[in-house]
């Protein structure tokens, strides 16, 4: 009967939280540039050996997410089937190519694929201040030029729903 006593006593307690859903994500919604500059600082920072590429978030306001890229090397080439991404530079030169064919092209996971490099693509030259949006499903890479890191801003935008844009 004691134990009886309990379990249900546990699951009174354990059931409310069980059933509440996850809390949302924090919300930021501007970084001004002393705090964006130190998070290509931070970046730096965080490098792993050779890696190509790190992020850092900046801002995010479901279902958006801004993020800084530090890049001081190429990076694989990769195509998103469910959203067009935005690329602001930051800091140094380089090229952003799309279009053309991912080269072993592998999936990364329901809604991304990548490859090593991209086939056929265009090259654009890209600086400081230079933006760029890349429809989905469109093959998109970021090189670094003349052996410095580029830093971009990068921001993932959703398809829009169906009944977009709103009659006026």
């Amino acid at each position: 009967m004691r134990n009886r006593i309990l379990a249900v006593a546990m699951l009174a307690f354990a059931a409310p939280a069980l059933s509440q859903s996850p809390a949302p994500a924090p919300t930021q919604t501007f970084m001004n540039h002393k705090q964006i500059m130190g998070l290509v600082k931070k970046a730096k920072a965080d490098r792993k050996g050779d890696a190509p590429l790190v992020a850092e978030p900046i801002l995010l306001m479901a279902p958006y997410r801004a993020q800084l890229e530090y890049r001081p090397k190429t990076a694989p080439a990769a195509l998103h089937e469910k959203d067009a991404e935005l690329f602001v530079v930051l800091q140094g030169t380089g090229h952003i190519v799309t279009g053309g064919k991912l080269v072993d092209e592998k999936r990364v996971n329901a809604n991304n694929l990548s490859g090593s490099s991209i086939a056929d693509g265009h090259s654009q030259s890209v600086a400081v201040g230079d933006m760029l949006i890349v429809p989905a499903n469109t093959p998109h890479q970021v090189v670094p030029a003349g052996g410095a890191p580029v830093v971009v801003m990068t921001m993932h935008v959703p398809y829009p729903p169906a009944n977009w844009p709103p009659a006026n």
